[in-house]
């Protein structure tokens, strides 16, 4: 019995590392020559996406656990050979079914089609359940719309064939549609550069060398979990990844310097959250975004630098601000980086400047910058293994193969890439379904209601519905819905695409830590062993200075709508204005806490007209006092704010230095 299961579980891995193989170079291929374009490339290779996805889920544990392992058996090759029957009918009729046929398939397109709908259904329902349910109720309503009481959401219905053609065969929405193109194109190509940061262990020696740049202060212990995720944010796209790789490390660290495990959630739960503003991956929106707007992938880049600035740097004043609090200052023994570290940190974000200088400068295309960037990352960590392990013969190295990282790379990059794939394809029915039943059309049409009699309110409104989205949805999904249901009443009301976009890229990733749910939260808490709730109010705190940055980009949009000097002035000026209200909230200026009251209310009112007024004098007036004001207060809270006595160890960060399995698998399903 035992060697049985040896046996499977040896097959199942070289199955896993043979697609992947086959995947990894068919996509090289691609990214080098762009040959066939990208909806050809989404025909052909979503069915191998597939099977490793349903592979790589039924590795971790079987896919229906009620069932018996023979009959799981049966599922996955039943589930597999869809997809390769899918495979085999699209490398042969694609080009009929994509020129020649369409509006008029044959029986077996229609077959072909209905398959891979149902299939995708069902794995979106095991690891996207309520994306699941959303499809499920968008799939009824478009049947039986006609049937709906409420005139605002009445539409004629259509029929079960429409369903299936629009999802997939139509090839320009649904599974095969541009998300999906999206996935194993843009997206699939920088993911390259986390597939090889997590083969050669590059993450866990950039959050060491981060502890170590954090310094010898006890109360700069928790800066530790802001720069340990804004680097691994860089690449990973996701907050509750995030939250994970880097949060395993610096809680348990946190909670052995005296940090309240809440609070240690709290700070690791919006730092990580800064993960989705991070270029260049920035949680998977800046390749969205430059699909909609029709603009290069740099340009959103180049923006986002913008925000990611204001937010860190707010969020880092804001967790030092209440570590002064909470924490005494007297010095704790910084951590001994190892040179095998420095060097993988060093090569990384040299990575990362190559990269910003070929696209930037040199001005190549993305797929290639990506595919360069990754074989020169690629190619620095390997000469830094060989040399560390084989020339000075680091014990550090020594039980590490480098075969062995090669593999981890390349099963990492066919993991990601699979699952967005189908996090994306689940997400193309679902704007295909809206697209039919009109109901984008319908509510843009009430935006611009709102909109006709202020302005103010539509936005309020897009907020709401954003919010509502969010609540439960990542931060993916939310984006694609607010873009295209928000954006275009937006643009109609005068509104600059870029602040447009920029708006409800912002209000996807608050979606992330909104209330009641959010799993980079849950994460976190359950690392810390904390209450949840309380650790996602105590983020939300902290992040409600950043909050604001979603609104100021309205009255401050040169931050978003161009780059150069403009664009400096406008992102100091949000900066000012969100470093002022952290201060205003969780500094101390004054012993007496009435006058300390009074006066941090005044520098808030202040900051609010440095963010929202729209004229750039009284703003960069306001400014000129808000900046001073905030840095004297920094100084006068260093002196009255700090506790008397020192923090005592919480023994509990000793023993919970890694999450469970639980914990990253639930992550994983919100990598987007």
């Amino acid at each position: 019995m035992a060697g049985a299961q040896v046996r499977q579980i040896v097959s199942l891995n070289s199955a896993i590392l043979l697609l992947s193989c086959v995947q990894f170079v068919w996509l090289i291929w691609y990214f080098y020559t762009g040959f066939g374009g990208p909806q050809e490339l989404v025909a052909r290779l979503m069915s191998i996406a597939l099977i490793l996805q349903i592979l790589f889920m039924y590795r971790e544990h079987y896919l229906y656990p009620w069932l018996p392992p023979r009959v799981n058996d049966i599922v996955v090759a039943v589930y597999v050979a869809i997809c390769a029957y899918a495979f085999w009918h699209l490398w042969w009729e694609f080009e009929d079914i994509a020129i020649y046929r369409q509006g008029s398939y044959t029986r077996e397109d229609f077959i072909v089609g209905l398959l891979m709908f149902l299939l995708v259904m069902e794995l979106s329902r095991l690891a996207h359940p309520i994306l699941f349910w959303v499809n499920l109720f968008l799939v009824l309503y478009t049947l039986w719309g006609y049937l709906s009481p409420v005139d605002f959401f009445w539409h004629p219905g259509t029929s079960f064939y429409r369903i299936v053609t629009s999802s997939t065969v139509e090839f320009s929405t649904g599974i095969y549609g541009i998300y999906g193109q999206l996935a194993l194109t843009l997206i699939a190509a920088f993911l390259l550069l986390a597939a090889a940061a997590r083969g050669f262990g590059a993450q866990s020696a950039m959050i060491n060398v981060m502890r170590r740049l954090a310094g010898r202060s006890r109360q700069m212990v928790p800066q530790t979990a802001v720069l340990g995720s804004l680097s691994v944010g860089t690449i990973s796209g996701s907050g509750s990844a995030n939250a994970v790789v880097v949060g395993s490390i610096t809680i348990p660290l946190m909670k052995r310097y005296g940090v309240p495990g809440t609070f240690a959630a709290a700070v690791e739960s919006a730092a990580s959250m800064g993960g989705l503003i991070m270029p260049p991956m920035m949680g998977i929106g800046a390749f969205l975004m430059s699909e909609f707007l029709g603009v290069p992938y740099w340009d959103v880049v180049a923006r986002g630098f913008a925000l990611a600035a204001v937010y860190y740097i707010s969020l880092a004043l804001a967790v030092y601000l209440l570590c002064v609090r909470l924490l005494p200052a007297d010095s704790v023994d910084a951590p001994r980086v190892k040179p095998y570290e420095a060097v993988k940190t060093s090569i990384f974000f040299m990575s990362v400047l190559f990269l910003i200088y070929i696209m930037g400068w040199v001005g190549i295309g993305e797929l290639l910058a990506a595919l360069y960037t990754a074989i020169f990352m690629f190619a620095l960590l390997t000469a830094a293994f060989l040399y560390f392990k084989y020339v000075l013969k680091d014990p550090e190295v020594a039980q590490e193969s480098f075969l062995a990282n090669v593999r981890l790379s390349i099963e990492t990059h066919a993991d990601m890439t699979s699952y967005l794939t189908l996090l994306l394809a689940t997400l193309g029915i679902m704007i295909g379904l809206f697209t039919v039943t009109g109901f984008i059309n319908r509510m843009g049409g009430m935006l611009l209601d709102l909109g006709a009699w202020n302005i103010m309110a539509m936005i309020a409104m897009a907020y709401f519905f954003g919010w509502l989205v969010g609540a439960g949805l990542p931060p993916t999904a939310t984006y694609i819905i607010g873009a295209v249901v928000i954006v275009g009443p937006l643009r109609e009301m005068g509104v600059n695409p870029w602040v447009a976009h920029f708006f409800v890229f912002l209000l996807s990733v608050w979606g992330e830590l909104s209330p009641p749910t959010s799993l980079t939260a849950a994460v976190s808490a359950r690392i810390a062993e904390a209450s949840f709730m309380r650790t996602m109010w105590e983020a939300l705190k902290i992040c409600l200075p950043i909050t604001l940055m979603t609104f100021a980009i309205f009255t401050r949009s040169n931050m978003v709508i161009t780059t150069g000097w403009a664009q400096i002035a406008d992102t100091a000026l949000v900066l000012i204005g969100t470093c002022g209200i952290a201060f205003a909230m969780f500094g101390r200026i004054m012993r007496e806490k009435g006058a300390d009251f009074a006066i941090r209310i005044g520098l808030a009112a202040v900051s609010f007209v440095v963010m929202f007024h729209p004229s750039e004098t009284w703003a960069t007036a306001a400014a000129v006092v808000t900046a001073p004001a905030t840095i004297f207060g920094i100084l006068r809270h260093r002196v009255i704010a700090p506790p008397s006595g020192l923090a005592a160890p919480d023994e509990a960060g000793m023993v919970s230095d890694a999450p469970s399995e639980a914990v990253i698998a639930e992550a994983k399903r919100d990598f987007g």
